[in-house]
């Protein structure tokens, strides 16, 4: 169930076991427990949804992150349709990243699940000046949307194209090194997303922490959030 080459999408067995997957991983949630994870010193944290999802899908990562000590905040902006939400240049993402440095006077670490990761390494490049580190989950940012086995529905609901030259250019912008702490949750089972995109390349100074998981849920998945608050108490 693994892509031969970074350009390839995700094995046809891979999609169709993903919403199966997804129920071990709510199965395995009920088990997990804070205890003995980092605590964290305070900082604000924005947490950004995928594809077509809501700030309810990342319920359970902005609980832990509250009980281990942060300041997680959803990001308010409704369902995620890419462009269709966040505007062409990131705009309204943005301007909730600087409305959050306004409140905690202080730069703020985001989290972005799938789209929401390409987002979010995006308004960290534009706004440097209010970005302290980003953690990228299961989110297609080093490789092409066509090694997915969701560019489709990407195109229905974002109203963009694959193809269009703005959507190349605003990967290669999402691709370049981070010019901050900076980490990416990846799995190589993805049956959405080829995995291998999901990070950047072998020597990159942007952490990459594999994790064995299916696309959907993989914010809910044990082994996910031990690595999200194992990342984020690195950096504090």
């Amino acid at each position: 169930m693994i892509p031969r080459t970074a350009a390839d999408p995700p094995p046809g067995l891979a999609f169709a076991l993903e919403p199966a997957r997804a129920a071990l991983t709510l199965a395995e949630l009920t088990r997990f427990r804070i205890a003995g994870l980092p605590r964290g010193d305070g900082r604000p944290v924005l947490v950004s949804p995928g594809l077509c999802n809501t700030d309810r899908s990342n319920f359970v990562l902005r609980t832990m992150l509250r009980r281990l000590g942060y300041r997680p905040y959803p990001w308010t902006l409704g369902r995620n349709f890419g462009v269709r939400t966040v505007g062409p240049e990131c705009e309204r993402l943005i301007a909730r990243v600087e409305a959050i440095h306004a409140e905690t006077g202080e730069k703020v670490t985001l989290i972005g699940i799938s789209l929401g990761g390409v987002m979010s390494r995006i308004v960290a490049h534009r706004r440097p000046d209010l970005v302290r580190a980003v953690l990228t989950i299961s989110s297609p940012f080093a490789g092409p949307p066509s090694a997915t086995n969701v560019w489709r529905p990407f195109q229905l609901f974002t109203g963009e194209k694959i193809t269009d030259p703005v959507v190349a250019r605003r990967l290669e912008e999402a691709v370049r090194p981070l010019p901050m702490p900076s980490a990416a949750i990846w799995s190589r089972s993805d049956g959405f997303v080829n995995g291998l995109i999901c990070r950047e390349g072998e020597g990159a100074e942007c952490r990459a922490v594999e994790v064995r998981s299916s696309h959907l849920f993989v914010q809910m998945k044990p082994q996910v959030l031990r690595a999200v608050a194992e990342i984020l108490g690195g950096w504090v």
